[in-house]
């Protein structure tokens, strides 16, 4: 079966060395060196300030929402994971949906001032399939209506923009170190923050709000274990490579695919460098959609429908917003296999499945 995605694991012996030490220490989790190197060589990778290792990318988002004291309405994209929305819903903050870009899929920045009401605390949107989001345009409504930016970047570990991590913008970002990203710990994720009094905030939340017997506020369990630090701390050097094989694969597809009856997010943003996170194709329809799902699941081929549904559609809200792009893209999205060993003639079986559907 070859699936959407497939989780890079190193040698064995890689981790297996890596891990020696917990049994020497029995250090297991609560900031051990493992998460402290692992934080220091994040880091200096994205070539970022502050770095929190937590225990997932959905967590980071909330401990941003929490730490950041957002209240009453945080403008959002419906083009994302649920995870996006959820967090906002989670932290008793009403998600206001502004429509995509149908060229980027990416928050229509555009159409965020006019959604600004007096309630309005902050700005979170998605950098889709890891393409950035328009930053500068977003910073500059944010300075205007004094706003906080968080940026969920879950797709976006080693993509950079104009030379920097696309994880360096806004006042917060986050991502997602989940085992089907391009960069993994099994289970984890980042918080990042500029502001260095924000990141004690960010710390405290993360460990129950106290150090030792201080207390300092309330707080949750968002700490991560020293055998996903070893585990990040492994795969780290593999990066390039994985993004290579990756790149290898996407331009595959790039030659093979029908592009005559599909089309793809833009990608040729100026200053942009892609991590190959995704491989989404847009359908004519999602009758197309489903007929292509269909024919590649009959030869054990399963792609993913990312991003779907449209998140102001969700079932559990109580509300309704109108996003007419999101709504028409969301139901034609769907992203194609791509992982670091994927075979090439596999990508070649794929698209021709695909050509030979539509």
């Amino acid at each position: 079966m070859i699936n959407v995605t497939k989780s890079f694991l190193p040698p064995f012996e890689e981790y297996q060395d890596k891990i020696k030490g917990i049994w020497e220490s029995t250090w297991l989790t609560n900031n051990g060196p493992l998460v402290q190197e692992l934080e220091a060589r994040l880091k200096e990778y994205l070539g970022v300030k502050n770095l929190l290792f937590v225990t997932n990318g959905t967590i980071a988002l909330q401990l941003a929402i929490k730490a950041l004291h957002l209240q009453g309405e945080i403008i959002t994209t419906p083009f994302s994971y649920c995870a996006t929305t959820t967090s906002i819903l989670w932290e008793n903050v009403k998600p206001v949906f502004v429509d995509i870009e149908a060229d980027t899929y990416n928050i229509d920045a555009d159409l965020i001032e006019q959604a600004i009401t007096d309630k309005t605390t902050a700005i979170m949107a998605t950098h889709v399939y890891g393409r950035p989001c328009n930053v500068e345009k977003i910073e500059q409504i944010a300075r205007k209506y004094n706003l906080k930016v968080i940026y969920d970047g879950a797709h976006s570990f080693g993509a950079t923009y104009k030379g920097n991590s696309v994880l360096s913008y806004g006042d917060v970002a986050t991502c997602s170190f989940h085992a089907t990203k391009v960069f993994h710990t099994v289970e984890g994720g980042c918080v990042i923050c500029k502001d260095d009094e924000l990141l004690k905030v960010l710390a405290h939340y993360r460990s129950f709000g106290h150090k030792n017997d201080d207390y300092y506020m309330m707080g949750i369990n968002a700490k991560n274990s020293e055998f996903h630090a070893a585990m990040g701390l492994v795969n780290l050097p593999h990066v390039a490579d994985i993004i290579e094989k990756r790149k290898i694969v996407s331009e595959k597809y790039n030659e093979l695919l029908n592009w005559d009856k599909l089309k793809q997010p833009r990608h040729n943003i100026e200053g942009f460098v892609y991590n190959y996170a995704y491989y989404p194709i847009m359908l004519p329809s999602e009758q197309k959609l489903l007929e292509v799902t269909a024919a590649l699941k009959k030869e054990d081929i399963v792609p993913r429908r990312y991003f779907y549904p449209s998140l102001n559609q969700l079932p559990y809200l109580d509300f309704y917003t109108p996003c007419p792009v999101s709504e028409r893209l969301s139901v034609a999205a769907l992203s194609l296999p791509l992982y670091y060993d994927l075979a090439l003639e596999d990508a070649e079986r794929i698209a021709k499945i695909v050509n030979s559907t539509l």
